[in-house]
């Protein structure tokens, strides 16, 4: 009985090169297929990130707008960043792209005549643009950029231009 197993266990000498390139061509397979969707995460978080960064810019500019009478003429970026100090501001008071790794507000537009306003952050990595416009009649849209042009299909968590 004690030959019998010794024999096994010489007999047996572990996997066959074949079986060994055969589990690394699956690993690598796998891997292809696994890594691109990983790697697209980061985009979509710091897409969110400036969304949410637009939402958050809305509100303010409505707070901002309660505190002057309904009037929105005389709001600029730095005025947003000085009611919410978390809105990072992007360059010069808002006026140039995001320099850092946080999104941030780079465009405050006001229309003539105390008609709307419109309030534009960037995601930092994808550089994707989200704007929100409100207009004279109160009528909200959203609006995105995928890294300055316009979007038509999916890009950066844009449908058709808009999130």
């Amino acid at each position: 009985m004690l030959y019998r197993l010794r024999q096994r266990a010489a007999d047996e000498g572990g996997f066959t090169l074949i079986e060994l390139l055969v589990v690394i061509l699956i690993i690598g397979i796998l891997a292809a297929i696994a890594i691109p969707s990983f790697l697209n995460q980061k985009g979509k978080a710091n897409d969110a990130s400036a969304k949410e960064l637009a939402r958050t810019s809305e509100t303010v500019a409505e707070t901002y707008a309660t505190d002057h009478s309904g009037n929105y003429e005389s709001m600029t970026a730095k005025a947003l960043h000085e009611y919410e100090k978390t809105i990072v501001l992007g360059g010069a008071e808002g006026t140039k792209a995001c320099t850092g790794s946080e999104a941030c507000l780079i465009n405050v537009t006001v229309e003539s005549g105390n008609g709307g306003y419109a309030v534009t952050t960037e995601a930092p990595s994808t550089k994707n643009e989200f704007t929100i416009t409100k207009t004279s009649t109160g009528t909200v849209t959203r609006s995105c950029k995928h890294a300055g042009a316009a979007v038509t299909g999916t890009e950066g968590g844009c449908v058709a231009g808009s999130w």
